[in-house]
């Protein structure tokens, strides 16, 4: 590519650019005062990121100049920097408009680490990804398995609000605090506010052992092309009816712990059971209950009883704070430095949780928003957006559901774009789900999540799940963090448009 078609290109950039800097400016003044540039900057970077830039980087790392592929965080002084040095090339001087705020690489930096630090407040700064850790139940009762955890480099201990009940929680917290103080060691406590999750009702189903013996399953064996039947009725499950020849008379019965989950779904909509390991399609809907067929699911695999239901094609008219999260509030907010929001779908769930603290006069806890379906993704510079009206705030990549709900082949690129999105906002990330989690469970870690833990230094938080060798898991991820930290940032891509981009900046105008 010539200099002069170099030019027009970067041009072409530069007034796209202008032309929504009055708009960029708007959001700039709704949000908090320190997200200002950031609310600015994020506005620029999803019109670069209109642009395919695959093309033009290549050309422009080819002569020297910078290629825009890590520009998220000063978007403005990138494109203007590789434009003034393209003209000096072709023999012209230019200047850019001079009144246009600007964040250079340096500012960028440091305003990230600035909002991370007020998020996590972290104590080492030999490395700048914080560990968090999920405690297990049994920490409740054994403050030197919370010591440890500390010693060994956990910075922020979670507690899951959606397992255990609040004499436990009040256990965690108070061992937590405790460890902390007898270690002169801070470790901040984050919360997670369970949500609406859809699972499956109670399964016992008589059954007969080899034996002849009458006993009780609490699984229900399912396999390609079988029918099932999901219920509004809080029912104990009714197993399947098989005929002499081994026809099915008729299918299982399985309750819904969210009736209100059958009026959203459409024929032919998608669902899944048990963090993607049962696949069917919606075959028919009635009033109180939707049938189901089985696919891709050639193996016999067992459902159990409250195993996690996705629905990825389905518009759920949920709310995203339940009657047990705002019961649960009020023990949050006076016991955590930050909560975990669960289910939040776009800018109007951030508003109901603001609205809901503002009750306790808690606006200034940390909040990290957990994006875990397809909504909260493409949604994000939305939900960013107004999340960035308080001053604590971070995003969390539920891998887990996110992989359930988009596919498993889209999580690689998915989480990058939420690591670009959410630093072209300034806005701390934590990584999520699965990582190290052979170790955790096993004491061996596997060559895969090893790598996948390395590439979790381009957060400002990796999370690590219960396990009986947690303890080793917080161990090696610290050294990992410490090596991986001189050699990563964020990322270096193609720089194709995303389509995310273009959907929200339509909403912006």
């Amino acid at each position: 590519m010539k200099l002069k078609s170099l030019e027009l290109e970067l041009e072409k950039i530069y007034q796209s650019l202008l032309d929504v800097e009055e708009i960029a400016g708007k959001k700039g003044n709704e949000v908090h005062p320190d997200y200002k540039l950031s609310a600015i900057n994020l506005i620029r970077y999803l019109v670069l990121r209109n642009h395919d830039l695959r093309y033009l980087h290549d050309n422009l790392s080819e002569i020297g100049v910078s290629s825009l592929r890590s520009s998220e965080g000063y978007v403005w002084r990138n494109v203007v920097d590789a434009l003034k040095i393209i003209k000096l090339m072709r023999g012209e001087t230019w200047e850019p408009d001079p009144d246009i705020p600007v964040i250079g690489y340096k500012k960028s930096r440091k305003i990230i680490r600035k909002h991370s630090n007020r998020l996590f407040n972290a104590r080492d700064q030999r490395h700048r990804t914080e560990i968090m850790v999920t405690l297990p139940g049994e920490a409740a009762g054994d403050k030197l398995l919370v010591k440890n955890l500390i010693s060994e480099g956990m910075e922020i201990a979670r507690i899951n609000l959606g397992r255990g009940d609040l004499d436990e929680w009040q256990a965690l917290v108070r061992n937590i605090r405790d460890a902390s103080a007898d270690l002169k060691m801070p470790c901040k406590i984050y919360m997670d506010l369970a949500g609406p999750k859809i699972r499956t009702g109670p399964i016992r189903i008589k059954t007969l052992s080899k034996k002849g013996k009458q006993k009780i399953a609490d699984k229900i064996v399912l396999r390609n092309g079988d029918h099932l039947i999901l219920t509004r009725k809080q029912i104990v499950a009714r197993k399947p009816k098989y005929g002499e020849a081994g026809e099915l008379i008729r299918p299982a019965k399985v309750a819904i712990t969210l009736p209100s989950v059958i009026d959203d779904v459409e024929i032919g909509h998608r669902i899944l059971f048990d963090d993607g390991k049962i696949e069917g399609s919606i075959i028919q809907k009635e009033k109180n209950e939707i049938e189901i067929v089985i696919i891709n699911t050639p193996e016999p695999v067992k459902l159990g009883s409250s195993k996690g239901i996705n629905l990825p094609d389905t518009i759920l008219n949920l709310p995203s704070l339940t009657e047990n999260d705002l019961e649960n509030l009020d023990f949050t907010v006076r016991n955590a430095d930050i909560i975990g929001y669960s289910f939040v779908r776009n800018a109007g769930d951030v508003k109901v949780l603001y609205s809901e603290l503002d009750k306790y006069d808690s606006r200034e806890l940390g909040v990290v928003f957990k994006i875990e379906n397809r909504d909260a993704f493409e949604n994000l510079p939305l939900i960013l957006l107004e999340a960035m009206k308080h001053p604590r705030i971070g995003v969390m990549i539920a891998r887990g559901d996110l992989a359930v709900e988009l596919g498993a082949e889209r999580i690689a690129e998915v989480q990058d774009q939420i690591l670009w999105i959410c630093e072209a906002a300034h806005i701390p990330v934590i990584w999520a789900t699965q990582v190290l989690e052979n170790l955790s469970k096993t004491g061996k870690a596997s060559r895969a999540e090893i790598t996948d833990a390395a590439k979790s230094a381009r957060a400002e938080c990796v999370m690590l799940n219960k396990g009986p060798y947690i303890i080793n898991s917080v161990r090696l991820l610290k050294d990992i963090l410490f090596k991986m930290e001189s050699h990563t940032t964020k990322k270096k891509n193609t720089m194709r448009a995303l389509g995310i981009a273009k959907k929200v900046l339509m909403k912006l105008e």
